[in-house]
C-alpha cells in the first residue's frame, strides 16, 4: 500500500518554483532518506505531505486522503524546535504533548495517553529520564524525547527532518539504530545532508533538488551527490 502519493506537484513561495514537478511514492513500511542542498525544498516537501502548506499544482495524498485529513497518521519531528531553557516542563510532559488531538481536550490525559507517552519513551530508552526537567537534558537526550513525543501519536508513519544535525557521529549512529528498529512498526521518512551515513540504514534515497530523484541505496555513487550538491562530494564509511 502506498501510505504517502505524490503527483507532479509544484510549488512556489515567490518566485521561481521551489519544488518542479515532484513525484513520489512512500510505501508501507519503507525507510526513506530524503536528501539535498540547503533550499533544495526538503522542509517544504514535508510541509506539504503535513498538509501545512498547499501546492501550486499537483495531488498530494497520505493513506488516501487530502494530507489535512491524512496527517493524524502521522508523528512529526521537526529541524527547529525551539525551548525556553527555565519553561518548567518534565521529559514525559514534553512526550504527553504528542497525544493532542488524540485526545480529549478537556480534562487532562487520559491512562491510555500515559501509556501511549511511556511506550514511546522506552522505544527511546528514555523512560528513566520521565521526570527530569527538559532543559537539563544533554542535546541527544533532548532529541530523544522529541522523537518521544513524534512517537506518542501512535503513527503510521514517522517524519524527522535533520533529527542527527546537532549530535556527534557516536549518537548518530544510536539513532539510526533505533530507527531501524522503529522501522519494523512504521514507515520512515528522513532528511539528512549525510548522503553517505544513511545510506547504510535506508531502503532507498529521494534525492531532492527543485526536482526529485529516486535511487535505491546500491545505486549512489560519487557522480550522482556531485550533481545533486554542484560540488566535487564524496561519500564517507562511518564503519569504525
Amino acid at each position: 500500500m502506498k501510505l504517502v502519493s505524490i503527483k507532479n506537484v509544484c510549488f512556489s513561495y515567490i518566485g521561481p518554483l521551489v519544488l518542479d514537478h515532484i513525484n513520489l511514492e512512500v510505501s508501507r513500511g519503507e525507510f526513506l532518506g530524503l536528501v539535498g542542498p540547503n533550499g533544495g525544498g526538503k522542509s517544504t516537501l514535508l510541509k506539504i505531505i503535513l498538509g501545512l502548506l498547499k501546492p501550486l499544482s499537483g495531488r498530494v495524498l497520505v493513506l488516501g486522503l487530502p494530507p489535512e485529513q491524512g496527517r493524524s497518521a502521522i508523528g512529526y519531528v521537526p529541524q527547529h524546535t525551539a525551548f525556553v531553557d527555565n519553561f518548567p516542563i518534565t521529559v514525559e510532559d514534553a512526550v504527553l504533548q504528542g497525544r493532542l488531538g488524540k485526545t480529549k481536550i478537556i480534562g487532562g490525559y487520559t491512562h491510555k495517553d500515559r501509556i501511549f507517552a511511556r511506550h514511546a519513551m522506552e522505544q527511546m530508552e528514555i523512560l528513566r529520564l520521565s521526570n527530569r526537567s527538559l532543559a537539563d537534558l544533554s542535546g541527544g537526550q533532548r532529541q530523544r524525547a522529541l522523537i518521544a513525543r513524534a512517537l506518542a501519536v501512535g503513527p503510521e508513519i514517522l517524519i524527522l527532518d535533520e533529527p542527527t544535525a546537532h549530535v556527534d557521529l557516536r549518537l548518530e549512529e544510536n539513532f539510526f539504530r533505533l530507527l531501524e528498529q522503529l522501522n519494523k512498526e512504521m514507515t520512515i521518512i528522513v532528511v539528512s545532508h549525510d548522503i553517505g551515513f544513511i545510506s547504510h540504514y535506508v531502503s532507498r534515497v529521494a534525492c531532492l533538488n527543485q526536482t526529485l530523484v529516486c535511487h535505491e541505496t546500491a545505486a549512489i555513487s560519487g557522480e550522482m551527490i556531485e550533481q545533486l550538491y554542484g560540488a566535487n562530494m564524496h561519500m564517507i564509511d562511518h564503519i569504525h
